[in-house]
């Protein structure tokens, strides 16, 4: 069995920028009321144009880059998403193209918030046993278009974004300890109703985002603890031994909640929820590789992923942070062509 490690990571935010102030103006909340129950000050919203495979080919080139991996030597697209472009073709095999990933094969996962992890194991399954040898791993949602914009419960929370990560067979162990998890008998917590059994209509408020938050707060809070705990111990290791958590960016209140229990430092916790909201597969390679970006880790660390959301689904694995390479900048994203040309100017 071959070793699996992550070689680079990448995100999309979308520009636009949408404060709890501006939602003041068409919901009946308040910025107060709103960061006081989710810790969320503002969130992304894609444009009207976009659709989650722009978002998830500007991440996965960004991945590529970091890992200095061409393309073309991608043997494997895996996209985690709730809201793909179409029912078909998969959102995975458009990335794949829009990248340039000419000889990878491509499918699409649906998890929900859990999507970007599970993906993530999965892809180390590939890499392991020796079939593939770069996978590149993309996490996103938007959201904004199945939201019901008149619902203080769920507009408030829901953000657009995607992340990416490349794995790659590895010389050293890179994914330590892995875990997966799943309980249909709360598949009514968090729900989308869109596909054979809920047709498409066009209805007003049918085929939009809905949540039973309360029940999904309880659930997470009891849940992610023993998440942690688990996959630490398959890693060998305690809570307090891991460097970073990352977890599923869903509420700053749950987030708070899961440390207490746990004993976690401040400083063990990568947070971005006040800015991203709730990007649900996005979250959690969204905040990964805005940590790299921003040079919180350092090769050895060991980075503990959690996902968990509707379905109800769980994951969590243990990555021993083996990246050197510097995460690129926006102008490193340029096309090689126009690089080489302005650096013979």
């Amino acid at each position: 069995m071959h070793h699996v490690a992550i070689a680079g990571v990448g995100y999309h935010a979308p520009a636009r920028v949408l404060t709890n102030v501006e939602l003041e103006q068409t919901l009946e909340t308040s910025d107060e009321w709103i960061r006081g129950r989710t810790g969320i000050r503002e969130r992304r919203v894609a444009p009207p144009e976009h659709a989650m495979s722009d978002m998830g080919m500007d991440a996965g080139r960004q991945a590529l880059t970091h890992a200095r991996v061409p393309a073309e030597d991608v043997d494997l697209v895996i996209c985690a998403t709730s809201t793909p472009d179409m029912m078909m073709p998969s959102t995975a095999a458009l990335i794949a193209h829009g990248i340039g990933a000419t000889k990878a094969a491509a499918f699409d996962m649906e998890a929900a918030c859990s999507g970007f992890v599970y993906g993530v194991v999965v892809a180390q399954q590939f890499i392991a046993t020796g079939m593939y040898r770069h996978v590149l791993v993309v996490g996103g949602d938007l959201l904004s278009k199945f939201l019901d914009w008149d619902d203080r419960g769920t507009a408030v929370l829901f953000g657009d974004g995607a992340g990416a990560a490349l794995l790659s067979r590895s010389d050293e162990p890179g994914l330590e300890a892995t875990a997966l998890g799943a309980d249909g008998s709360g598949s009514d917590y968090i729900t989308i109703a869109c596909g054979s059994r809920v047709v498409p209509s066009g209805e007003k408020g049918v085929h939009v985002v809905k949540m039973k938050g309360k029940e999904v707060y309880k659930w997470a809070v009891d849940l992610v603890p023993r998440m942690i705990q688990e996959v630490a111990t398959r890693a060998g290791l305690k809570p307090e031994d891991l460097d970073h958590i990352v977890l599923h960016q869903a509420n700053l209140r749950i987030i708070d909640s899961v440390a207490k229990r746990l004993g976690l430092r401040d400083e063990q916790l990568i947070v971005n929820v006040d800015r991203m909201a709730n990007t649900s597969a996005g979250t959690v390679p969204i905040a990964l590789a805005e940590a790299a970006e921003q040079g919180k880790f350092k090769v050895g660390d060991r980075v503990c992923l959690i996902g968990f959301g509707s379905g109800l689904t769980w994951a969590s694995a243990i990555v021993r942070w083996t990246c050197v390479n510097p995460f690129p900048s926006r102008q490193d994203l340029r096309p090689t062509h126009l690089q080489a040309a302005e650096a013979n100017s």
